[in-house]
C-alpha cells in the first residue's frame, strides 16, 4: 500500500507572513514557533479516538462479516476479503483524502493511509490483533499542484487473538497491503505504533492545508504531529518548509537541522536546506549540498522521473525526455515514467510514440483505476486523429 505520507520537498513558492499583535502561546518544543501562527488553536485537531472511530454503519459491516462460530482465524480472513471487496466495488482513490475511519467507509474515497486506519479500526472492533508496519522503500515522489511530494509506505498484519496459539504461522495471521505492486514486498519493514500512525495522519493533514495555502491550519497539524512523535523527522522538514514560506528563515533552518539531528542522511531535509540557503544568498553552501544530494539520488529512477515531471510542467520537452529516458533505463516497467513519456511525445507532436507509451503505461498499471485512466487518454488521443 503506497501510503501518501506527504513529505514536502523542493517547494519554491515564497509568501510573506502576516503580522499579529496577539501574545504568543507557550512553546512546548524549542523548534516550534507558535508566535508565527498565534491563532492555530482555532483549528480542532482530531484525537486518536476520533481518527479510529467507527460509526454504526461501519460497525454493522463488521458485525455482518464476523461469525463467532467460525473462530478468529477464519474471521480475520473473511474480514480482510470483505474489506477489499468493499473497497474495490466503488473506492475512489484520492491522494488528498486523509479521512478518519468512519468517513473512509462512508464516502468510499480515500488514500491508502486512510484505508489502513479504517482496516485497523475494524480489526480491533472485531476483537482481532492488528499491527502497523513501516516499509523501508527508496525515495519515491508524486507531483501535486506543482509540488513534489515524497511518499512513504506502510502495511499491517492482522492476527487471530487466540492465547492458546503459541506458534506464529501463516494460519494465524494475514498481511494486509493495499499496494498491488508486489515488487515492494521484498523491502524490510519495522513495526510502528498506533501513535506513530496518528502522527502520520496529522502530517498528511498539515501538508494538505499547506498546499491549500491555509498556513495556520497546517501549523496546527504539524505542531500536533511533532509533539506527539518528536522523532518523526519528516514533520520537522515540513515545518521548515512552512516557516520558509512564511518568511522565517532562521526558524526554517532550525527545523531542518532538527530533522537532520534525527537522521543525518535525510535527503529531503538536506534538499530543503539547500533551497533555503539559495534563497538567503548562501550560494556556495547551497550548491555543495545540492551536488551531494544529486549524487546519492543518481541511481533512483523516481528522482529522474520527478525531474521529468517538473520539466514537462515548464514545457521543457526535450529536457523532460532526457529525464524520463534515464528513469526508464533504471526501471523499464514503471507506469508513471511510461505515462510521462507518452505525455511528452504528445506535446512534441509525435502521436505514434505517444500512443506507444500510453499503451505500455496501461499494460504496467498496478490497478484498474490507473489502467482506465491511461486507456482514457489513449482513446482521446485516437479520437483526435
Amino acid at each position: 500500500m503506497a501510503v501518501r505520507l506527504v513529505f514536502l520537498s523542493i517547494l519554491l513558492l515564497q509568501l510573506a507572513a502576516c503580522a499579529s499583535s496577539q501574545q504568543p502561546a507557550v512553546v512546548a518544543h524549542p523548534v516550534l514557533q507558535d508566535s508565527l501562527f498565534p491563532s492555530y488553536t482555532i483549528f480542532a485537531v482530531e484525537s486518536e479516538a476520533d481518527i479510529f472511530y467507527l460509526d454504526e454503519n461501519a460497525q454493522q459491516f463488521v458485525n455482518s462479516v464476523i461469525k463467532p462460530k467460525d473462530g478468529d482465524r477464519e474471521n480475520m480472513r473473511t474480514l480482510v476479503k470483505q474489506i477489499f471487496d468493499h473497497s474495490e466495488k466503488g473506492l475512489l482513490y484520492r491522494g488528498n483524502a486523509n479521512s478518519v475511519a468512519w468517513k473512509t467507509f462512508e464516502e468510499q474515497a480515500a488514500n491508502c493511509l486512510s484505508l489502513s486506519i479504517m482496516t485497523y479500526a475494524m480489526a480491533e472492533y472485531a476483537g482481532l490483533d492488528a499491527q502497523f508496519y513501516q516499509v523501508e522503500i527508496p525515495e519515491y515522489w508524486t507531483r501535486r499542484e506543482g509540488y513534489n511530494l515524497l511518499n512513504g509506505h506502510i502495511n499491517m498484519r492482522i492476527s487471530a487473538n487466540d492465547p492458546a496459539v503459541n506458534i506464529i504461522s501463516a494460519d494465524n495471521y494475514v498481511d494486509v497491503d493495499f499496494d498491488p505492486q508486489a515488487l515492494r514486498s521484498h523491502f524490510p519493514r519495522q513495526a510502528i505504533s498506533k501513535r506513530e500512525v496518528v502522527a502520520m495522519f496529522y502530517n498528511n493533514k498539515g501538508a494538505d492545508a499547506l498546499l491549500d495555502h491555509s498556513y495556520t491550519k497546517a501549523y496546527a497539524y504539524f505542531r500536533q504531529a511533532a509533539l506527539l512523535q518528536p522523532d518523526f523527522g519528516q514533520v520537522w522538514v515540513n515545518l521548515g518548509v512552512l516557516y520558509r514560506m512564511n518568511d522565517a528563515p532562521d526558524a526554517a533552518e532550525k527545523s531542518y537541522r532538527q530533522a537532520l539531528a534525527l537522521e543525518a542522511d535525510n535527503l529531503t531535509a538536506w534538499e530543503n536546506l539547500a533551497i533555503l540557503y539559495r534563497h538567503t544568498g548562501q550560494i556556495d553552501e547551497a550548491e555543495a549540498i545540492t551536488a551531494s544530494v544529486e549524487k546519492k539520488r543518481e541511481s533512483n529512477p523516481f528522482y529522474h522521473y520527478i525531474l521529468g515531471e517538473q520539466a514537462l510542467e515548464e514545457e521543457k520537452y526535450e529536457q523532460a525526455l532526457t529525464h524520463y529516458r534515464r528513469a526508464m533505463q533504471l526501471n523499464r516497467s514503471q507506469h508513471e515514467v511510461l505515462f510521462g513519456l507518452g505525455k511528452t511525445y504528445y506535446e512534441l507532436g509525435d502521436v505514434t510514440l505517444a500512443k506507444k507509451y500510453l499503451e505500455l503505461a496501461a499494460r504496467y498499471a498496478p490497478n484498474l483505476q490507473d489502467e482506465n485512466r491511461y486507456r482514457g487518454k489513449l482513446s482521446a488521443l485516437q479520437s483526435a486523429r
